[in-house]
C-alpha cells in the first residue's frame, strides 16, 4: 500500500485525509525509518507496509468507533495507534504512555516535526501513570502489548466510568478475550462489541470495545511483578 493506497482504503472507513495529512505520512514513515536504523522500534521496514501494518491497522477501529476527548495510548512504542489517530483526529487530546525512554524521544521527535498540538509523550508505565491519571481519560488504545489478560489491568484504572477501552489485536485476538474475560470485568468494563476485520493483505485483525461500567477498585492496578505472576 503507497501514500495513495492509504488515502482511498481510509476513504472506507469514512476518513476523508486531506493532503496535509497525507504528507504528515509521509514524514512519520521516514522518520521512522531513520530511527530504526539505531532504535528499536519495528521489524517492518518497508514503506508499504509501514503504510499498511502500521498506518492503516491503526485506524482500522475508526470504522466501529467515534474518537472523541482525552485518549491514552499505552505503551504507545513508535506510536501506534495514539499518533496515527492524533494525526487524523487534531482536535482530539492525546497522551502517549510509554516506558522506554528512547522510545519517547523519538515520539517527540515526530510531534515537533508535525507541529502537533494537544499531544504530549509521558516515559511511565502505565501502573506508575495510574497513580497520577487515575480515572481521567475519556478512551485508553492499546495495540500488540501484552496479553490481554495482563494489559487489562493496567489500562482499566485509567478510564473514567462511560469511558472507552479500545483494544486493537491480531488473529488470535478472540482468544485473547475469551481468556480476559475476569481480568476485563474485574476492573469495571462491559464488552460492547469485538469485531473481526482484514488489511487489504489479508491480515486478520480483532477489535474489541469495552465500555468502563464502575469505578475501579483501588487496589488495581497492582505492582507489575503481581500482575504478570497472578493475572487477574
Amino acid at each position: 500500500m503507497d501514500i495513495l493506497g492509504l488515502k482511498e482504503a481510509c476513504s472506507d472507513l469514512g476518513l476523508v485525509l486531506s493532503e496535509k495529512q497525507l504528507a504528515d505520512f509521509v514524514i512519520y514513515k521516514d522518520l521512522l525509518k531513520a530511527a530504526n536504523e539505531t532504535i528499536n522500534l519495528t521489524a517492518i521496514t518497508a514503506d508499504e507496509e509501514i503504510i499498511e501494518k502500521h498506518f492503516y491497522d491503526s485506524l482500522l477501529s475508526v470504522k466501529y468507533f467515534e474518537y472523541a476527548g482525552r485518549l491514552c495510548d499505552v505503551g504507545s512504542g513508535a506510536g501506534f495507534p495514539g499518533l496515527v489517530l492524533k494525526i487524523v483526529f487534531p482536535q482530539l487530546d492525546v497522551v502517549l504512555a510509554e516506558p522506554i525512554a528512547k522510545r519517547c524521544r523519538f515520539l517527540e521527535s515526530v510531534i515537533e516535526k508535525l507541529e502537533l498540538k494537544k499531544i504530549t509523550v509521558i516515559n511511565k508505565r502505565a501502573e506508575d501513570l495510574a497513580k497520577a491519571e487515575r480515572e481521567s481519560f475519556d478512551i485508553v488504545t492499546a495495540r500488540a502489548v501484552k496479553s490481554l489478560d495482563i494489559l487489562s489491568e493496567l489500562c482499566v484504572p485509567l478510564i473514567k466510568v462511560g469511558g472507552s477501552f479500545v483494544i486493537l489485536k491480531g488473529s488470535s485476538g478472540k482468544e485473547e478475550i475469551a481468556k480476559a474475560q475476569n481480568a476485563l470485568k474485574t476492573p469495571g468494563t462491559k464488552e460492547k462489541a469485538v469485531y473481526e476485520c482484514e488489511l487489504i493483505s489479508g491480515d486478520r485483525r480483532v477489535i474489541a470495545i469495552y465500555e468502563k461500567v464502575k469505578k475501579t477498585d483501588k487496589k488495581y492496578p497492582r505492582n507489575y511483578g503481581m500482575i504478570n505472576k497472578r493475572p487477574l
